[in-house]
């Protein structure tokens, strides 16, 4: 299976990859780290791929698709996973720069992959797209709204499209469920580390991830863990 993410340079992207690379599946991916993304490069195969790219920046997205589906053709299975956290604060002193930022990588990074790679996958007929969600897209808690507003709006974007895609195809928003991540480090702090590590985490994520399919389009659902 080819298997595309973003936010493959550290945390549940990276984990993924790492996974999905030792059992074989083709693996591309994106991130913003370029020490990170050429580590990922010298520990690939040659059928896999990765690549610097910004997905908030739609015209470096198209390009990347552009080379992407000459090198390698339409990925089977898409991981928008690529997702910033503001720093914890109350909403009405949040730097507009942060919250663009935010916005930028969560939502339209996620729109900018769609638009560029999808249209390609419905002129095939096939093909899975997870976006990732979060409890914060289904709940609140203060000093993140932010990362709440990006999430909930991953959570309306994935359900519309779902009744756009036609039979088999699907979109799911998928919450990753409590993971002991620098994100969560940046709004929980100490309290993250009490929750399960991304290498714990893959071991269950990564086989229910590859199970996903029209049986749960349009569907929030969550890891088990």
């Amino acid at each position: 299976m080819k298997i595309l993410i973003t936010g493959v340079s550290k945390g549940l992207g990276r984990v993924l990859a790492d996974v999905y690379m030792a059992e074989g599946h083709t693996v591309i991916g994106c991130g913003r780290d370029p020490e990170q993304i050429l580590d990922l490069r010298f520990g690939c195969d040659d059928k896999d791929r990765f690549d610097i790219v910004d997905v908030a920046q739609a015209n470096k997205v198209n390009v990347w698709f552009e080379t992407v589906d000459a090198s390698h053709g339409i990925p089977d299975l898409i991981i928008n996973n690529a997702a910033l956290m503001n720093e914890p604060a109350n909403l009405w002193e949040v730097p507009t720069k942060e919250f663009s930022q935010l916005i930028d990588v969560n939502v339209k990074g996620v729109f900018n992959v769609i638009r560029a790679f999808v249209p390609a996958m419905v002129k095939r007929g096939s093909g899975i797209i997870v976006n990732l969600s979060s409890g914060w897209g289904l709940s609140t808690s203060p000093h993140v709204g932010p990362y709440c507003a990006s999430k909930y709006a991953i959570e309306g974007l994935s359900k519309a499209m779902a009744q756009e895609l036609p039979d088999p195809m699907a979109c799911i928003p998928m919450s990753p469920g409590v993971i002991s991540t620098e994100m969560l480090a940046t709004a929980w702090g100490e309290e993250a580390k009490r929750h399960p590590t991304p290498e714990e985490w893959v071991k269950v994520a990564a086989p229910f991830i590859l199970g996903l399919s029209r049986a749960e389009n349009g569907q929030s659902v969550q890891v088990p863990q």
